[in-house]
Protein backbone atom coordinates (compact mmCIF):
# COMPACT_ATOMS: atom_id res chain seq x y z
CA UNK A 1 0.00 0.00 0.00
CA UNK A 2 2.94 2.60 0.77
CA UNK A 3 4.59 1.64 -2.42
CA UNK A 4 1.68 2.05 -4.19
CA UNK A 5 1.30 5.23 -2.63
CA UNK A 6 4.36 6.66 -3.13
CA UNK A 7 4.21 5.77 -6.78
CA UNK A 8 1.06 7.38 -7.75
CA UNK A 9 2.81 10.65 -5.46
CA UNK A 10 5.89 10.24 -7.87
CA UNK A 11 3.38 10.24 -11.07
CA UNK A 12 1.98 13.62 -9.98
CA UNK A 13 5.32 15.28 -9.42
CA UNK A 14 6.12 13.72 -13.38
CA UNK A 15 3.28 15.42 -14.46
CA UNK A 16 3.48 18.95 -12.86
CA UNK A 17 7.09 19.31 -13.87
CA UNK A 18 5.91 18.24 -17.49
CA UNK A 19 2.73 21.40 -17.13
CA UNK A 20 5.35 23.63 -15.93
CA UNK A 21 7.60 22.80 -18.53
CA UNK A 22 4.67 22.73 -21.82
CA UNK A 23 3.30 26.01 -19.77
CA UNK A 24 7.07 27.57 -20.13
CA UNK A 25 6.97 27.83 -23.86
CA UNK A 26 3.92 30.14 -24.45
CA UNK A 27 4.58 32.41 -21.45
CA UNK A 28 5.08 35.85 -22.72
CA UNK A 29 7.67 36.78 -19.94
CA UNK A 30 11.39 35.17 -20.91
CA UNK A 31 13.45 38.55 -20.65
CA UNK A 32 11.82 42.00 -19.80
CA UNK A 33 13.27 45.33 -20.03
CA UNK A 34 14.56 47.21 -17.19
CA UNK A 35 15.77 51.01 -16.24
CA UNK A 36 18.90 51.89 -14.10
CA UNK A 37 17.70 54.73 -11.62
CA UNK A 38 15.08 55.57 -9.61
CA UNK A 39 13.11 56.98 -12.91
CA UNK A 40 10.10 55.09 -13.41
CA UNK A 41 10.10 53.34 -17.00
CA UNK A 42 7.10 54.90 -19.34
CA UNK A 43 6.94 51.45 -21.09
CA UNK A 44 7.88 47.73 -20.25
CA UNK A 45 9.30 45.81 -23.10
CA UNK A 46 8.90 41.87 -23.03
CA UNK A 47 9.59 39.29 -25.16
CA UNK A 48 9.93 35.29 -25.96
CA UNK A 49 10.88 32.75 -28.34
CA UNK A 50 7.90 34.15 -30.26
CA UNK A 51 6.78 37.59 -30.51
CA UNK A 52 8.38 40.61 -29.22
CA UNK A 53 5.74 42.96 -26.70
CA UNK A 54 5.31 46.78 -25.48
CA UNK A 55 2.85 47.37 -23.06
CA UNK A 56 2.61 51.11 -21.76
CA UNK A 57 1.24 52.65 -18.42
CA UNK A 58 -2.45 51.99 -19.40
CA UNK A 59 -1.97 48.51 -19.70
CA UNK A 60 -2.92 48.32 -23.46
CA UNK A 61 0.24 46.06 -25.06
CA UNK A 62 1.26 45.38 -28.60
CA UNK A 63 2.98 42.65 -29.75
CA UNK A 64 4.61 41.91 -33.19
CA UNK A 65 5.88 38.49 -34.05
CA UNK A 66 9.21 37.87 -34.89
CA UNK A 67 9.06 38.80 -39.05
CA UNK A 68 11.23 36.09 -40.53
CA UNK A 69 12.03 32.72 -38.89
CA UNK A 70 15.33 32.54 -41.20
CA UNK A 71 16.57 36.13 -39.88
CA UNK A 72 15.98 34.86 -36.27
CA UNK A 73 19.43 34.32 -34.08
CA UNK A 74 20.72 30.82 -33.75
CA UNK A 75 19.96 30.61 -30.04
CA UNK A 76 16.04 31.20 -30.22
CA UNK A 77 15.99 28.39 -32.99
CA UNK A 78 17.84 26.12 -30.96
CA UNK A 79 15.76 27.06 -27.83
CA UNK A 80 12.79 26.85 -29.67
CA UNK A 81 13.86 23.00 -30.82
CA UNK A 82 14.74 22.32 -27.22
CA UNK A 83 11.74 23.02 -25.85
CA UNK A 84 9.72 21.26 -28.10
CA UNK A 85 11.15 17.93 -27.84
CA UNK A 86 11.06 18.43 -24.16
CA UNK A 87 7.21 18.65 -24.57
CA UNK A 88 6.86 15.87 -26.67
CA UNK A 89 9.35 13.13 -24.72
CA UNK A 90 7.36 14.82 -21.53
CA UNK A 91 4.37 13.63 -23.08
CA UNK A 92 5.12 10.25 -24.02
CA UNK A 93 6.83 9.29 -20.64
CA UNK A 94 3.39 10.29 -19.28
CA UNK A 95 1.98 8.12 -21.00
CA UNK A 96 4.33 5.49 -20.91
CA UNK A 97 4.65 5.80 -16.99
CA UNK A 98 1.11 5.62 -16.65
CA UNK A 99 1.10 1.98 -18.22
CA UNK A 100 4.53 0.91 -16.38
CA UNK A 101 2.93 1.64 -12.79
CA UNK A 102 2.14 -1.64 -10.72
CA UNK A 103 -1.26 -0.42 -9.74
CA UNK A 104 -2.65 -0.04 -13.26
CA UNK A 105 -4.17 -3.57 -15.57
CA UNK A 106 -3.28 -2.07 -18.52
CA UNK A 107 -0.03 -4.57 -19.66
CA UNK A 108 0.53 -7.93 -17.59
CA UNK A 109 3.58 -9.16 -16.41
CA UNK A 110 6.18 -7.67 -13.87
CA UNK A 111 9.26 -7.81 -16.77
CA UNK A 112 7.26 -5.71 -19.00
CA UNK A 113 5.91 -3.20 -16.94
CA UNK A 114 9.07 -2.61 -15.46
CA UNK A 115 10.56 -1.96 -19.25
CA UNK A 116 7.52 0.18 -20.15
CA UNK A 117 8.85 2.20 -16.70
CA UNK A 118 11.87 2.26 -17.19
CA UNK A 119 11.56 3.50 -20.79
CA UNK A 120 9.16 6.56 -19.32
CA UNK A 121 12.14 7.64 -16.54
CA UNK A 122 14.13 7.56 -19.60
CA UNK A 123 11.70 9.78 -21.14
CA UNK A 124 11.67 12.04 -18.68
CA UNK A 125 15.11 12.94 -17.93
CA UNK A 126 15.77 13.53 -21.61
CA UNK A 127 12.54 16.83 -21.14
CA UNK A 128 13.88 17.60 -17.94
CA UNK A 129 17.44 17.93 -19.67
CA UNK A 130 16.07 19.85 -22.68
CA UNK A 131 14.38 22.17 -20.90
CA UNK A 132 16.64 23.20 -18.56
CA UNK A 133 19.35 23.08 -21.52
CA UNK A 134 16.81 25.95 -23.18
CA UNK A 135 16.02 27.91 -20.77
CA UNK A 136 20.05 28.22 -19.32
CA UNK A 137 20.80 29.41 -22.66
CA UNK A 138 18.60 31.91 -23.12
CA UNK A 139 19.29 33.07 -19.81
CA UNK A 140 23.26 32.64 -20.98
CA UNK A 141 22.26 35.27 -23.91
CA UNK A 142 20.30 38.01 -21.19
CA UNK A 143 23.00 37.87 -18.83
CA UNK A 144 25.73 38.26 -21.29
CA UNK A 145 24.20 41.16 -22.82
CA UNK A 146 23.33 42.44 -19.98
CA UNK A 147 27.00 42.68 -17.91
CA UNK A 148 28.58 43.34 -21.42
CA UNK A 149 29.43 47.71 -21.51
CA UNK A 150 30.07 47.13 -25.43
CA UNK A 151 26.23 45.99 -25.67
CA UNK A 152 24.68 49.71 -26.49
CA UNK A 153 21.01 48.15 -27.20
CA UNK A 154 18.04 47.45 -24.09
CA UNK A 155 19.59 45.00 -21.89
CA UNK A 156 17.09 42.75 -20.74
CA UNK A 157 16.44 40.73 -17.45
CA UNK A 158 15.19 37.26 -16.69
CA UNK A 159 11.52 36.61 -17.24
CA UNK A 160 9.61 34.15 -14.95
CA UNK A 161 9.18 31.93 -17.83
CA UNK A 162 12.30 31.01 -17.43
CA UNK A 163 12.37 30.41 -13.24
CA UNK A 164 9.30 28.18 -14.33
CA UNK A 165 11.14 26.33 -16.81
CA UNK A 166 13.86 25.24 -14.47
CA UNK A 167 11.62 24.01 -11.73
CA UNK A 168 10.11 22.31 -14.26
CA UNK A 169 12.96 20.86 -15.40
CA UNK A 170 14.39 19.54 -11.97
CA UNK A 171 10.61 18.02 -11.23
CA UNK A 172 11.33 16.11 -14.25
CA UNK A 173 14.92 14.94 -13.58
CA UNK A 174 14.17 13.95 -10.45
CA UNK A 175 11.37 11.96 -11.31
CA UNK A 176 12.92 10.38 -13.73
CA UNK A 177 16.13 9.22 -11.72
CA UNK A 178 14.01 7.97 -8.95
CA UNK A 179 12.14 5.96 -11.33
CA UNK A 180 14.80 4.44 -12.93
CA UNK A 181 16.80 3.84 -9.59
CA UNK A 182 13.93 2.06 -8.39
CA UNK A 183 13.75 -0.31 -11.52
CA UNK A 184 17.78 -1.17 -11.17
CA UNK A 185 16.95 -1.76 -7.35
CA UNK A 186 13.97 -4.40 -7.79
CA UNK A 187 15.79 -6.34 -10.92
CA UNK A 188 19.02 -6.50 -8.69
CA UNK A 189 16.96 -7.87 -5.97
CA UNK A 190 15.07 -10.38 -7.90
CA UNK A 191 18.66 -11.26 -9.22
CA UNK A 192 20.13 -11.68 -6.15
CA UNK A 193 16.92 -14.06 -4.65
CA UNK A 194 17.10 -16.24 -7.65
CA UNK A 195 20.65 -16.87 -7.56
CA UNK A 196 20.31 -17.85 -3.38
CA UNK A 197 17.75 -20.09 -4.50
CA UNK A 198 19.58 -21.95 -7.08
CA UNK A 199 22.53 -22.12 -4.25
CA UNK A 200 20.64 -23.59 -1.74
CA UNK A 201 19.14 -25.91 -4.27
CA UNK A 202 22.64 -27.13 -5.39
CA UNK A 203 23.21 -28.08 -1.86
CA UNK A 204 20.63 -29.72 -1.14
CA UNK A 205 20.97 -32.02 -4.00
CA UNK A 206 24.63 -31.85 -2.48
CA UNK A 207 23.62 -33.36 0.19
CA UNK A 208 21.39 -35.94 -0.23
CA UNK A 209 23.46 -37.52 -2.90
CA UNK A 210 26.57 -37.67 0.07
CA UNK A 211 23.53 -39.13 2.02
CA UNK A 212 22.64 -41.83 0.09
CA UNK A 213 26.48 -43.09 -0.98
CA UNK A 214 26.61 -44.39 2.65
CA UNK A 215 23.77 -46.94 2.28
CA UNK A 216 24.83 -50.44 2.02
CA UNK A 217 22.76 -53.38 0.68
CA UNK A 218 24.04 -55.81 3.20
CA UNK A 219 23.28 -55.15 6.71
CA UNK A 220 26.68 -56.37 8.20
CA UNK A 221 28.52 -53.56 5.76
CA UNK A 222 25.62 -51.15 6.65
CA UNK A 223 26.44 -51.66 10.57
CA UNK A 224 30.56 -51.19 10.03
CA UNK A 225 29.39 -48.21 7.85
CA UNK A 226 27.19 -46.84 10.20
CA UNK A 227 29.68 -47.52 12.93
CA UNK A 228 32.92 -46.04 11.21
CA UNK A 229 30.94 -43.08 9.69
CA UNK A 230 33.03 -40.00 10.90
CA UNK A 231 31.70 -37.12 12.73
CA UNK A 232 30.07 -34.66 11.32
CA UNK A 233 32.34 -31.04 10.11
CA UNK A 234 30.89 -27.99 11.84
CA UNK A 235 33.08 -26.20 8.88
CA UNK A 236 31.40 -28.49 6.28
CA UNK A 237 27.69 -27.79 7.75
CA UNK A 238 28.20 -24.45 8.07
CA UNK A 239 29.38 -24.05 4.35
CA UNK A 240 26.52 -26.32 3.47
CA UNK A 241 23.59 -24.55 5.16
CA UNK A 242 21.61 -22.09 2.67
CA UNK A 243 21.79 -18.08 2.76
CA UNK A 244 18.85 -16.11 4.23
CA UNK A 245 17.25 -13.99 1.15
CA UNK A 246 17.03 -10.95 3.93
CA UNK A 247 20.55 -10.54 2.26
CA UNK A 248 19.22 -9.26 -0.60
CA UNK A 249 16.94 -7.20 1.17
Amino acid sequence: MIKTFLEILAYIFAISGWVLVSSTLPTDYWKIYSLDGPVAATVTNYSNLWKICVTDLTGVSNCKDFPSMLALEGYIHACRGLMIAAVCLGFFGSIFALVGMKCTKIVGGDKNKAKIACFAGVNFILSGLCSLSACSLYAHRITTEFFDPMFVDMKYDLGAALFIGWSGSFLCILRGSMLCFSIMFDLSRQICVLSLSNHSQANYIYNGAASHSHISFSPREKAKTVNQRPPPDSSNSSRTQPFDKNVCV
